[in-house]
């Protein structure tokens, strides 16, 4: 499967293709390159869209040496949407869910943040907690349409203390900063994931747990949930990026633990090769 990223390397931008995994990268020239118009201008093509984005002269660097972006992130951070829905997993929806969970609102595209950028929660948050998710990519088309571009994977913070406390708090308890991968796989989303979570404290392991994901794991039809969302034409806008997290299973919260500020999340999605580590900022 094919697997894109984008970064800059000495100041100047780059994208490549590779591996998560990759100690040593291979990237292209991208300066004035409109990635997201690109990917939508190949639409299902991978080959077509290889030889766009590999035609200059290629460089290799160490992945040490690269800053890393959020997969096709506009330059304006406001044409990016991110949002998603909750308790969309078999193992939190039960008979009387509705037919379409609940969607939420987390943002424009400043609140996404690559793995060793601080995740922002507010001073006034009751009790944060991560969550470990398949995150889906869509470009608006000419038309506003969203377009399927590609999956990566994600940590939705979330002040779930908050909804806890008021279930119709769900849109003020979802307004903390997101994790994301800077990997876009250029495929369908995965139907089965599996990783675990490790939260340190003051440098020591203080919790640590597995999740499963992917579309399996969904109790509803993931076509379902994502074609009525984005039928919504308030939603929709030429160019806009959609980054579209799907939920989770259960979290450190649902163990009994209990985030700090200054914690140390780190989010292994072991089946892609991808891991998020991030500091957790309070206020």
């Amino acid at each position: 499967m094919t697997v894109l990223f984008e970064a800059s390397h000495r100041g100047e931008p780059y994208v490549g293709l590779g591996d998560p995994e990759d100690a040593e990268l291979t990237l292209y020239p991208a300066a004035g390159l409109d990635l997201p118009g690109a990917v939508l201008a190949a639409g299902s093509d991978t080959e077509a869209l290889t030889r766009a984005l590999t035609a200059g002269r290629p460089v290799e660097v160490p992945a040490l040496d690269v800053s890393f972006r959020p997969p096709l992130l506009p330059r304006s951070p406001g044409d990016a949407l991110v949002g998603g829905f909750m308790a969309t997993h078999n193992v939190k929806a039960d008979s009387g869910a509705p037919d379409q969970p609940n969607w939420f609102f987390k943002g424009l595209g400043d609140v996404l943040k690559v793995s060793g950028e601080p995740l922002r929660v507010p001073g006034s948050a009751v009790a944060v907690t991560e969550e470990a998710e398949v995150v889906l990519v869509y470009v608006g088309d000419a038309d506003g349409t969203p377009r399927y571009a590609g999956y990566t994977f994600g940590n939705d913070l979330t002040d779930i203390g908050r909804f806890r406390r008021h279930n119709g708090h769900l849109s003020y308890a979802k307004l903390c900063d997101a994790g994301i991968a800077p990997w876009l796989f250029l495929g369908t989303p995965p139907t089965h994931v599996t990783g675990h979570v490790t939260i340190e404290r003051d440098g020591d392991a203080a919790w640590q747990g597995a999740f499963v994901t992917g579309t399996k794991a969904l109790h509803y039809p993931l076509r379902d949930i994502t074609s009525r969302l984005l039928s919504y034409s308030s939603l929709l806008h030429p160019g806009r990026v959609h980054y579209v997290y799907l939920g989770a299973d259960r979290s450190s919260f649902h163990h009994g633990f209990t985030m700090a500020d200054r914690d140390r999340v780190t989010i292994a999605f072991a089946t892609h090769g991808v891991a998020l580590t991030h500091p957790v900022h309070w206020g």
